[in-house]
């Protein structure tokens, strides 16, 4: 007869398993280990996409430190914090420095001045020259003639020579040249074109003092390029050749 009471505890040798001992089970499909592997529980590494690494994000949003969506810069910086080129220590008004990097010092007014002033007064003697045997010195018919025709031969002097080197004859004298404001190369054709037309046509067409007050004073207070209208429109800049 057989002694076995079913009432009593099972054996750690028994035929039924102890409850006791069963492991719980593992969420997530865990591991060998029997670490549970939560699919969102893992940071990705750090670091934003060309910063730390590629296709990479940072633990706390876009990659930056504090949560910048925009990544770093340099020296850990963001890219938005650097400065344009051309400004900083030989940026625009900086002592000895020029409109960028490696271009030379903005040309004086003096030199800016007297190079225009030898500019129109040698156009305008080729002007007189020109219309003199066919106008009347008693009634002064030619004036006006000879002012119109300096007018037109300004403009084509200044356009083609500026598309050339970026100097005219004054500006050859006063050591100043027009450079393109963005590398300061000689300007295009077209910005050439359009410097002479700004400074010409304007006072064709209107007071010819007034326009070229206007002209000057803007350049006077245009800060930091200096630029008169005419500079603004074709995007130059006068720069010292010293």
């Amino acid at each position: 007869m057989s002694t076995h009471d079913p009432s009593g505890p099972e054996s750690e040798g028994g035929d039924k398993p102890s409850f006791d001992k069963q492991q719980p089970p593992q969420q997530g499909g865990g591991t060998p280990e029997g670490t549970p592997s939560d699919p969102y529980g893992t940071p990705p590494p750090t670091g934003g996409p060309g910063v730390d690494g590629p296709g990479a994000y940072g633990g706390t949003y876009g990659g930056a430190p504090g949560g910048s969506p925009f990544g770093q810069g340099p020296q850990g910086r963001s890219p938005y914090d650097q400065p344009p080129p051309g400004y900083g220590p030989t940026g625009y008004g900086a002592p000895g420095g020029g409109p960028v990097p490696g271009m030379p010092p903005l040309g004086s007014w003096p030199n800016r001045i007297l190079a225009r002033l030898i500019d129109y007064l040698l156009v305008q003697v080729v002007a007189v020259l020109l219309v003199l045997p066919f106008a009347s010195l008693a009634d002064r018919s030619g004036s006006a003639s000879a002012f119109w025709l300096a007018c037109a031969l300004y403009l084509v002097y200044e356009g083609v020579m500026l598309g050339r080197d970026g100097q005219t004859l004054g500006k050859k004298a006063m050591k100043v040249r027009v450079a393109m404001l963005i590398d300061g190369s000689i300007p295009t054709q077209s910005a050439a074109w359009t410097r002479a037309a700004v400074f010409i046509l304007p006072a064709v067409l209107c007071c010819a003092a007034l326009w070229w007050l206007i002209d000057g004073l803007f350049g006077v207070f245009d800060k930091p390029y200096r630029q008169c209208i005419h500079d603004k429109s074709a995007r130059t800049v006068v720069v010292s050749t010293v």
